[in-house]
């Protein structure tokens, strides 16, 4: 069982000497390579290397059965005999998980755009509400979050935003999040009181690299403006805000959230990166795609994926059928409520697909 796992111990082996060889460092973008490779491969090599030392353990305690005539010491091996079984039960449960095909991307930061859809200011209000359920969902995970560029509303709804999220594992646990999310309440300019649907869109792109994508100077055209805020307010005296286009695709990216314009440039920058690697992902990975189609969800954002009803104070995910009763902890950061019943789900398609590939 688990034979392909010795072929990729030794492709973990050959990463470890690989990153001590005099020189390796030079390469700053190989070497980036070579510890991503490493990392990822950590856990499954650790799990596998407890596994298959628990098994030399077990043969030992099986011979030790069969030749002790004490039977007080017969006892005491073959309890410890019944807990180790289990363990490497357990054991060999992760390895099935760990050896499922994953995202390349689940370890990065991600760039977050959310913007109102149908409902007028109503759903320019709910995206606000959206922004703040992310941000403090990742403030309860310490990521940092930063604003690229935001367009609001007189009554402090949000026409659009996109923000980066930046830790470890980001992605892993937002990516189902892209989509069309509804929500039915009782809005603020409702005056009566008449239950009204909206609609916000949330895209969850994964922060591309500069050596995953490089940007060539001759197909950018930047431009200078003046950042403001909502309304026209605090109008800024210097050209500080950037908005960069990109020519071959015409992609535009505005950024106006920093204080000086290099900041701006270099964060306009990096959500064009990743706007233009996923482009190049959903052109040519089909792959890739077909996973987002399975069981929770193909991710686009003319699919709708959740609906928060306040009235009910319910949340409901349509992909997996999920019907809580917390929309307040929810919307108050607690998405892990919503999050692992999706990833556990993601995982149990997986397994399933694996089990079928392997009947085959």
């Amino acid at each position: 069982m688990f034979e392909e796992l010795y072929e990729v111990q030794r492709r973990y082996e050959e990463l470890a000497y690989r990153m001590t060889t005099p020189g390796a460092a030079a390469d700053a973008a190989g070497y980036a390579r070579l510890m991503r490779d490493y990392k990822e491969l950590t856990p499954l090599i650790e799990t596998w290397q407890r596994y298959r030392g628990l098994q030399a353990e077990i043969a030992e305690e099986e011979q030790a059965l069969e030749q002790e005539q004490d039977p007080a010491f017969t006892d005491m091996v073959q309890q410890e005999l019944r807990k180790n079984r289990e363990t490497l039960s357990v054991l060999e449960e992760n390895l099935r998980v760990l050896l499922l095909p994953r995202d390349a991307d689940d370890d990065k930061s991600i760039i977050m755009e959310i913007r109102a859809g149908t409902g007028g200011e109503e759903a320019a209000l709910f995206a606000r509400d959206l922004y703040r359920m992310y941000t403090m969902y990742a403030a309860r995970r310490g990521w940092g979050c930063e604003t690229v560029s935001a367009s609001e509303t007189e009554l402090g709804g949000l026409k659009e935003i996109v923000f980066s999220i930046e830790g470890a594992g980001v992605y892993s646990r937002l990516k189902f999040e892209s989509g069309a999310h509804r929500v039915q309440r009782v809005p603020q300019t409702e005056a009566q009181g008449r239950i009204q649907t909206s609609a916000a869109t949330v895209a969850v792109m994964p922060e591309a690299e500069e050596v995953e994508l490089e940007l060539d100077p001759r197909d950018l055209r930047i431009d200078t403006f003046r950042a403001s805020g909502a309304g026209g307010q605090h109008i800024n005296k210097t050209s500080s805000a950037i908005r960069v286009t990109h020519l071959p695709t015409g992609l535009v990216v505005e950024c106006q959230d920093q204080r000086s314009q290099r900041e701006n440039r270099d964060r306009a920058l990096k959500v064009l990166r990743s706007r233009l690697l996923q482009q190049k992902q959903q052109a040519y990975d089909q792959e890739y795609n077909a996973r987002r189609q399975s069981q929770v969800g193909s991710g686009d954002r003319s699919e709708r994926i959740r609906t928060y009803n306040f009235p009910q104070g319910r949340l409901t995910d349509h992909r997996i059928g999920l019907t809580i009763y917390r929309l307040d902890e929810v919307l108050d950061g607690d998405l892990d409520l919503v999050v692992e019943p999706l990833l556990l789900a993601d995982r149990e398609e997986k397994l399933k697909q694996q089990s079928g590939a392997g009947q085959g």
